[in-house]
């Protein structure tokens, strides 16, 4: 099959890391500046060529050919930026002949280099996988000031004429480097993809990316009134928040984390921080001493300052397409050690729950601009307006959102590849796995808000903190001590859950040292569904889906324990290349989560091919536009739970509601 390798340069007024990559492709002023592509058909790539559009060459026919082709390999780095690129400019430049009005090019025939290098945990940034992989070819350091000098807006000065944009003309020296940067660009990543290719991901992968990448296209619709609303109304409350502030303290700046702390400090109150969980501990002392009101209303008042966050919905704002639609909001291999999604722009994966009980009512006097109601009414509007965050997400005229999630899926996972057969039993028969993990732990009956009802509190902080053989730390981090429990007696609640689960403790142990045979011999170690092997200077773990999760050039050195663990390299903090430790725990939470997004990959794919519109997906959850009454939940929930043909007998539960918004049931 004919591969062709694409790279492109592209000018927008839109800030692309701000809005993201649809806002950027759709704004009036887009367009593509440059084309360099290589072509391989059988006898490898061959001299990279390129095509100046912004100097009035065409588009290439044969790239024209290679889009409606179909039998065509397409390839780029970040492949879905060239799609839509390409996508918009068809639609621009030659309406009606390839695409019809909104549609987007399919990426059926697209692969994807970033992805490709993802699903090895190596960097996703184009630049930083070529240094990682050693290639003889290497990304232009001087395309950073290229880009910034062509490809977006320039400062009017006097001695430019008062200029927005520069153009080829203005910097006809820059320009010819400007397209050797972009030939240079197609050259590192054919480089790189002759490396990645080595290492082939499973052609089921490639249908879930391209999933995923129908998904980004298809959007999701945003409440634009309640978006602005809400932006309205925090300017209204940070502007009397701050004042009162002032008021209060006679500070120059109370936003400020020094001033304030100094300020506290003079009150004989010394705080180290000024987080959440460190203010909020901070009142509950302060209110069981009763001392210093003025300390404590400043303190009432910082939580709730830290609370008023509307960066949500500027980022829906900033991103929202010209049809009212954020697209473009998750990216397939996000989590490169598991291959887990992650979010984009919005980051739909990290939204704060919803508990009010009148939120139809709370969402309408929001968009009504009725603020002093919204205070009057529920005395913390910072707080309302995060609850509201996920009522953004609304389906179009006609449709509603059916949202369906997977029960406990890790706790299942976790199960079934340990074979810990009363935990099973306890999802087979529709048990609260909280008051089923208590009952076990403690000898006893539990059920919730009945018979040794308290005790599933302990279950649950023990179910979400002692999978992955968590001790105190984890436990805490899991809120066991807001949730009532004291300190000294966590280490038991420890103790207790690993008793009454022995498979899953064992499970830890038998993965670690299968992981660590296969290291040391080279030969292939199978531990319950998982499967080690060794070769080519990387440690593979295989999942019983048939995808691989890569441990590349992995060690075995002395921990802070003193005790022999495996190591390898990978993208650490800070996003920094460096050698990683791992244990048991981690290496089963790997396989764990890996497992749970197989998965709901497959799910999603389902539910595609069933003809169900998703136009979101969060963790385990997702968010399907349906037209009204067309589905049940039932029917959804039902299709999302047909098990896999390699987890035939996993017990699988999802449960959802329908709405004309989102929100967490």
């Amino acid at each position: 099959m004919k591969e062709t390798l694409i790279d492109i340069e592209t000018y927008s007024e839109v800030d692309i890391g701000k809005c993201g990559l649809y806002r950027y492709a759709t704004d009036p002023s887009f367009e593509i500046l440059l084309v360099a592509w290589a072509t391989d058909e059988g006898d490898g790539f061959g001299e990279t060529r390129c095509a100046d559009l912004a100097s009035g060459e065409p588009l290439p026919k044969e790239l024209l050919e290679d889009f409606q082709s179909g039998n065509v390999r397409l390839i780029a780095h970040n492949a879905s930026f060239e799609r839509v690129c390409f996508s918009v400019h068809l639609q621009r430049h030659l309406p009606g002949q390839y695409l019809k009005p909104g549609e987007f090019l399919s990426p059926d025939s697209w692969i994807c280099t970033m992805v490709m290098a993802a699903s090895l945990t190596l960097p996703m940034a184009l630049k930083d996988v070529g240094i990682v992989l050693k290639t003889s070819q290497q990304k232009d350091k001087e395309g950073e000031r290229l880009i910034k000098l062509f490809s977006m807006p320039c400062k009017p000065t006097k001695s430019n004429g008062m200029r927005t944009r520069n153009l080829p003309e203005h910097y006809p020296a820059d320009w010819e480097k400007f397209k050797y940067y972009c030939i240079q660009d197609v050259n590192t990543e054919v480089d790189i993809y002759k490396r990645l290719k080595k290492f082939p991901m499973p052609e089921q992968e490639w249908k879930h990316y391209r999933v995923n990448e129908r998904i980004n296209d298809r959007g999701v619709k945003i409440d634009t009134e309640l978006v602005q609303q809400a932006i309205a109304c925090d300017l209204l409350l940070s502007d009397a928040m701050s004042k009162k502030a002032y008021e209060l303290t006679g500070l120059e700046n109370p936003n400020s984390v020094s001033q304030l702390k100094s300020w506290l400090d003079e009150r004989g109150i010394p705080m180290d921080t000024l987080g959440k969980k460190d203010v909020a501990q901070m009142i509950d002392e302060l209110d069981k001493n009763g001392v210093d009101a003025e300390a404590m209303d400043m303190l009432k008042l910082r939580l709730q300052m830290a609370k008023s966050s509307v960066k949500k919905y500027q980022a829906a704002e900033r991103c929202v397409c010209s049809d009212g639609r954020a697209r473009g909001l998750f990216q397939f291999y996000g989590a490169s050690r598991t291959g887990r999604y992650s979010g984009r722009n919005i980051q739909l994966q990290n939204l704060p729950q919803n508990h009010i009980s009148t939120l139809n009512e709370a969402r309408e006097l929001v968009k009504l601009g009725c603020f002093d109601m919204v205070e009057t009414i529920y005395g913390n509007t910072p707080d309302v307006l995060s609850q509201l965050i996920r009522t953004m997400l609304i389906p179009r005229e006609g449709c509603e959102f059916i949202v369906a999630d997977f029960s406990a899926i890790e706790a299942r996972v976790l199960a079934w590849e340990a074979g810990e057969d009363w935990r099973l039993e306890a999802f087979l028969e529709g048990k609260d796995i909280y008051c089923a993990s208590a009952s076990q732990m403690f000898h006893v009956p539990v059920v919730k808000h009945g018979i040794n009802g308290e005790l599933r509190q302990k279950g649950k902080v023990a179910e979400l903190a002692c999978g992955y053989g968590g001790s105190s730390g984890a436990l805490i981090s899991m809120g066991a001590l807001q949730m009532g429990l004291k300190e000294e007696e966590l280490p038991e609640i420890i103790d207790s859950w690993r008793e009454a689960n022995p498979k899953i403790v064992q499970y830890w142990w038998d993965v670690e040292k299968a992981a660590t045979q296969a290291f040391k011999t080279g030969k292939r170690q199978e531990i319950g569904k998982l499967a080690f092997e060794f070769y080519s200077g990387t440690l593979w773990m295989l999942l019983p889906s048939g995808r691989k999760l890569a441990y590349l050039k992995p060690r075995l050195q002395p921990n802070r324990f003193g005790r022999m663990s495996l190591t390898y390299e990978g993208v650490g903090q800070n996003h920094k290349w460096a050698r990683q430790e791992t244990y048991s725990g981690r290496l089963v939470e790997n396989a764990t989560q890996a497992i749970a997004r197989d998965i709901l990959a497959e799910a999603m794919a389902r539910m595609e091919g069933y003809g169900l519109n998703i136009v979101g997906h969060v963790h385990d959850e997702v968010i399907i536009e349906a037209p009204k009454d067309r589905y049940t939940v039932d029917e959804v929930c039902k299709l999302m739970s047909v098990n896999p043909e390699w987890c035939k007998d996993l017990p699988l539960n999802a449960a959802g509601y329908k709405g004309s918004y989102y929100f967490k049931d």
